[in-house]
């Protein structure tokens, strides 16, 4: 797969519709052409303790930022007609499909592919375990700011040109 776009949530609570970061970096022809990342107004509007301690967002980061729709309106066209690849496809997949649904925006039956799973497949026991940044550093990314959308969607692209 030489052509799709990496995708990676950060949300602020339980709720998976609660997304507060977006990160997306964009591969055709097997190279990276853009990187996107963009702070959102999480629905619903409140933060957990546990989430924030995971990748430090805070109501202060996104209470003067755009809400999921304007955000979505301007990446939309930038990924559409590309596969989407994420680590733990199926949390990234399910905050799209929720952030969707609570906006009641129509959703595209986006393609998604997980490189969790695709290292399970490739590398199997030979790592200790297949989470992105032992992934990553195997792949030889290095992940320095794990947590961050953009950041984990680079090392998700990464992973991805190299064992898809």
């Amino acid at each position: 797969m030489t052509d799709f776009a990496a995708i990676d949530f950060e949300t602020a609570n339980g709720s998976p519709s609660s997304v507060c970061s977006v990160g997306i970096v964009i591969v055709r022809d097997g190279q990276i052409t853009e990187k996107i990342y963009r702070l959102i107004r999480p629905e619903p509007e409140y933060y957990a303790w546990f989430n924030t301690r995971i990748h430090g967002l805070t109501a202060e980061d996104t209470d003067k930022e755009p809400v999921f729709p304007s955000v979505w309106a301007e990446i939309a066209p930038k990924i559409a007609g590309l596969p989407l690849v994420a680590h733990n496809s199926p949390f990234d997949e399910g905050c799209l499909r929720a952030v969707h649904r609570v906006y009641r925006m129509d959703y595209p039956d986006y393609a998604f592919f997980c490189t969790c799973r695709a290292s399970r497949r490739a590398f199997g026991k030979l790592l200790p375990n297949h989470q992105l940044h032992t992934v990553a550093a195997h792949c030889g990314y290095d992940l320095r700011n794990h947590h961050h959308a953009l950041a984990d969607a680079e090392a998700c692209a990464w992973i991805a040109l190299r064992i898809f």
